[in-house]
């Protein structure tokens, strides 16, 4: 009989090979040779590292939002737990490991990290994976005085940042990173794609500090962007 690790990654498998987009591999198992290398690239708290401490029985790397959607569905309907990881690193480990006796996954949003800078409306998408220094440097790419008021430590990823708040050297000025979100692309609970109008105001208030990992998966925020000198 099939455990339920078996089953997810069984249903997992088949829908993803029926998709538009079936010949990447983005599922690592912890059979994989890379597994470990995969799991551990954004730890920088030891603790997290110790043999006691619980690891996910897959990484889930999506190079499209519909492998996301599938993700979701196929944990839904085997009782598996999920962890969000975007593009950068993890103090606390709540984006790796899971204390509950639920078996879980992570799914790791590195490859989801595109972002367009539009300078006339001084906005700019990015996707979760990036991470600030990604995000700073490509706006740096198309004006010397526009810039995103979140974190000065360029490794963290704009998941974590914008979902927990995202305190930064202009908040006083501007606020919160959170409070320059200004739409969402987001996967509820149910596999649906929603936009800040779709959800509603309420949900978007809640994933912007709230930690947005807790209601579903942002794939991808509208920021505005701030003015600030040249020097």
């Amino acid at each position: 009989m099939k455990n339920t690790a078996e089953e997810f990654l069984e249903c997992l498998t088949t829908r993803i090979a029926h998709s538009a987009f079936p010949n990447e591999q983005i599922i690592f198992t912890l059979h994989d040779p890379t597994f470990s290398d995969l799991l551990n690239t954004s730890i920088n708290n030891q603790r997290l590292l110790f043999p006691s401490t619980p690891k996910p029985f897959a990484v889930i790397t999506p190079t499209h939002v519909s492998h996301i959607q599938t993700t979701v569905y196929s944990a839904k309907k085997h009782g598996v737990q999920i962890r969000i990881r975007s593009g950068g690193h993890d103090y606390e480990g709540l984006s790796i490991v899971s204390y509950t006796p639920v078996p879980y996954v992570v799914i790791d949003l590195k490859n989801l990290s595109s972002i367009s800078v539009d300078v006339e409306s001084k906005t700019a998408w990015a996707q979760t994976g990036a991470t600030l220094g990604e995000l700073y440097y490509r706006i740096a790419e198309k004006s010397e005085t526009l810039a995103f008021p979140a974190g000065d430590c360029h490794t963290v990823g704009l998941g974590g940042q914008i979902g927990g708040g995202g305190y930064g050297y202009l908040t006083r000025k501007y606020g919160l990173a959170a409070d320059n979100a200004i739409d969402v692309e987001f996967i509820d609970v149910e596999g649906r794609i929603l936009n800040r109008k779709s959800m509603g105001e309420d949900l978007f208030w809640a994933i912007r500090g709230g930690g947005a990992s807790s209601f579903g998966i942002v794939t991808a925020w509208k920021l505005r962007l701030v003015d600030v000198p040249a020097k």
